[in-house]
């Protein structure tokens, strides 16, 4: 995606944040899970370390996995050697994983909002 993009200036930093987002997106979406299972409301703030250690480590990990080395350079190499169809199923299935993410973390707010959480407070 970000390779494609009408600038390519930094592109590798454009993929490593919206790795990141997708990742904090499941990160928030089993909390919300948990918050509903569990009926406990959780408060997510910054400083509490429910947020600040997953935080900290989604970042160390995608910086040490795709900045700091440029192993991934190679498995892109290895990918565009693909012919046309793998390549176009392969896109099939990121978009599909995506939009699962996505649809997760919308599921997860809607189970969310159908508790009563005065009771529970």
């Amino acid at each position: 995606m970000s390779e494609a993009a009408p600038s390519r200036w930094l592109s590798d930093w454009k993929a490593g944040i919206a790795i990141i987002v997708l990742e904090i997106w499941i990160c928030v979406s089993l909390i919300s899970y948990f918050s509903v299972i569990t009926k406990r409301a959780t408060e997510l703030t910054i400083s509490s370390p429910i947020v600040f250690l997953p935080l900290i480590f989604i970042i160390a990990l995608n910086y040490f996995a795709f900045v700091y080395t440029d192993i991934w350079k190679e498995y892109v190499a290895e990918f565009d050697q693909l012919p046309k169809r793998k390549n176009r199923i392969g896109s099939w299935i990121v978009f599909g994983v995506v939009l699962f993410v996505i649809a997760n973390l919308i599921f997860s707010f809607y189970l969310m909002s159908q508790i009563d959480w005065s009771q529970y407070r």
